[in-house]
């Protein structure tokens, strides 16, 4: 089961990815389809705390969620995001891009 996982994330990852060259512009294509299809904002659990995840941003080297606790706002890898259970709509492009980041 999780080749047949890894070749729908590659497929996804070739999608978003297919005009690009180089790790940036790989970056942007991930980016570009979380922003599209990554149903938010949500609720997830951050440090023991409840936060929404508000939207994903783009820096110079990651994807981020700007979470969000009353006034207080954090951004936070995608990398170390908990998902909640159940996971948003879209969250398997974040699975993609945990995947393209480990490769």
């Amino acid at each position: 089961m999780a080749s047949k996982r890894n070749a729908a994330l590659e497929a996804m990852i070739e999608e978003a990815t297919v005009d690009a060259y180089g790790d940036d512009e790989q970056l942007t294509g991930l980016f570009t389809m979380l922003e599209e299809h990554l149903a938010v904002p949500f609720t997830t659990t951050v440090l023991g705390m409840e936060a929404v995840v508000q939207k994903v941003d783009l820096t110079a080297d990651s994807i981020v969620a700007v979470c969000a606790r009353g006034r207080h706002r954090q951004k936070i890898d995608l990398l170390d995001l908990p998902l909640p259970t159940p996971a948003p709509d879209g969250a398997d492009w974040i699975d993609a891009y945990r995947y393209w980041a480990g490769r």
